[in-house]
């Protein structure tokens, strides 16, 4: 399991590439006004609780049990997707508080989904896999594990695409999740025409 900084950090890094773009930019330029900061700061705060919430039980079991079992809530995994709908409430609770806009709400849903995702997917690089699929599918699922599949253990070169694919396909949809709900909040690479 990679420890929280680590979460945080390859979100805000890696998957919020687009915003640390964005706010260098602005910076250079002395463009970044307090209300900016403000709005940059609860992305902050939203994508960095939502990538932890996978972890939460660690906090609980850490002080009432003195030990670091972190996987379960219940009986529900909260390495799942059903567990993410409370990044996804949580996200869209502090969107309207800070907007008052739906709209707002629901790209500040998909961000805080997002950053609860890039958990998962760090864990399943490191641990081999997650409950993705609970409760259809209660067994562990890597979707990196397929990555190190020889060609001629997929079964033909047919197989070995879609397994590649499909391994690629889960960071883009993340990264593609990230930079739709940041455009609604300001967060955009530009381009412009050579001259």
């Amino acid at each position: 399991m990679p420890y929280p900084v680590v979460h945080v950090l390859f979100f805000l890094f890696c998957v919020g590439s687009v915003a640390v773009y964005a706010v260098l930019g602005s910076l250079s330029r002395r463009e970044l006004s307090f209300r900016d900061a403000r709005k940059l700061l609860l992305l902050v705060f939203v994508g960095g609780l939502s990538t932890l919430l996978p972890d939460i039980m660690a906090v609980y079991n850490v002080l009432i049990n003195g030990n670091l079992d972190h996987s379960l809530v219940g009986s529900i995994p909260t390495h799942s997707f059903l567990f993410s709908s409370t990044a996804i409430i949580f996200g869209a609770f502090f969107g309207y508080a800070a907007y008052r806009e739906f709209d707002k709400a629901v790209y500040m849903a998909i961000f805080a989904g997002s950053a609860f995702l890039t958990h998962l997917l760090l864990d399943d690089i490191a641990e081999g896999g997650c409950t993705y699929l609970y409760p259809l599918y209660d067994r562990r699922i890597s979707v990196f594990s397929i990555m190190d599949t020889g060609f001629a253990d997929a079964g033909g070169l047919f197989n070995y695409l879609i397994i590649s694919f499909v391994s690629v396909f889960c960071v883009f949809i993340v990264i593609l999740m990230v930079l739709f709900a940041l455009n609604k909040f300001g967060f955009e690479f530009g381009y412009r025409a050579e001259k």
